[in-house]
């Protein structure tokens, strides 16, 4: 292994961000009533425009060479227009390099949606959130729009006919019914957003969690993002996320791992400075090659973001 030290400075691909313009277009959560249910608690500080200019300003003491954006909850009715609209600010700022959009699967106008974003080039994924419990101890929604719901696994499958990826975000105690989602369509990419959510960090509650990702990791075609580590009302601490992040690098494997911000949602706990100093010092002991990969080249391969992607007017 080689120290940290030895490394050449990063080059990054941040997997995980966000933009939106307040002014200019609805986002329900972050303009209509607060949700009181927030995984962070109190959001007030990201109720605010989030523009390219803003990501640049917290990313300008880091070489970030490509980024790919993740739906940002813009009203449902203009999910196609956030997508032309991040076309918009790539052609002005060079950023974002990859677009995952957004399409409800259980829906009557879920194909039509699909091919609608997918004549956009830069999208190369979907996020779409299935419906899920709010407790590891309730029982697993089943109806409409669950994992479980047959008119959304029939959305689902129409994802490897666009090339699409899926972004699933759930927290772990959904995780098992992922990795059947996972095994019956084998040849659909999948990243689990922010590490699976590990809310509960006690012994039994990781010990859930690490089940729970060692289930999904057994499904070759799912990655990971290494990415928002925040909890609810306590500060962002090496010392409270190390084991989070190198379990989940052991159950994954590298290869499957990659670095992503959550920007500027993660903000609300950590600055962007403070978030690469701290994955730096966790991953210390790895090879450059290996800390190139988790940076940098995993997500670029996941996303199959090649240099044409990456051209466009720098600031």
């Amino acid at each position: 292994m080689t120290s940290m030290g030895d490394a050449a400075p990063l080059n990054l691909v941040d997997a995980h961000h966000h933009l939106w313009d307040l002014k200019a277009h609805r986002y329900p959560w972050l303009q209509d009533a607060v949700e009181p249910n927030f995984f962070l608690g109190d959001y007030a500080g990201i109720r605010r425009d989030y523009l390219p200019g803003d990501y640049r300003n917290d990313t300008r003491h880091h070489k970030v060479i490509a980024t790919v954006h993740v739906e940002a909850e813009r009203a449902r009715d203009d999910q196609v227009g956030e997508t032309a609209w991040l076309h918009r600010q790539h052609a002005r700022h060079g950023l974002p390099n990859a677009v995952v959009a957004h399409a409800w699967f259980h829906t009557p106008e879920a194909e039509e949606v699909l091919a609608a974003q997918a004549a956009w080039p830069l999208v190369k994924g979907i996020r779409s959130k299935p419906v899920t419990s709010a407790t590891p101890d309730a029982p697993p929604p089943r109806g409409a729009g669950s994992m479980h719901d047959p008119q959304w696994l029939r959305g689902f499958s129409l994802l490897e006919q666009h090339g699409f990826s899926w972004d699933l975000r759930v927290p772990y105690w959904h995780l098992a019914e992922a990795a059947e989602v996972a095994r019956q369509f084998p040849n659909t990419p999948i990243v689990l957003n922010h590490t699976g959510f590990p809310w509960n960090r006690s012994a039994e509650g990781i010990a859930a969690w690490r089940t729970a990702m060692e289930e999904l990791a057994r499904q070759p075609n799912v990655h990971v993002k290494i990415s928002e580590l925040g909890l609810r009302d306590l500060p962002w601490t090496i010392e409270s996320n190390r084991g989070v992040v190198r379990d989940t690098i052991t159950i994954f494997g590298m290869e499957r791992c990659m670095f992503a911000s959550n920007f500027p949602v993660a903000g609300l706990r950590i600055g962007y400075d403070a978030l690469i100093e701290a994955m730096q010092q966790i991953l210390a002991d790895f090879t450059a090659s290996e800390r190139d990969a988790f940076f940098r080249r995993n997500a670029l391969n996941f996303y199959r973001i090649s240099p044409p992607d990456l051209q466009g007017d720098k600031p």
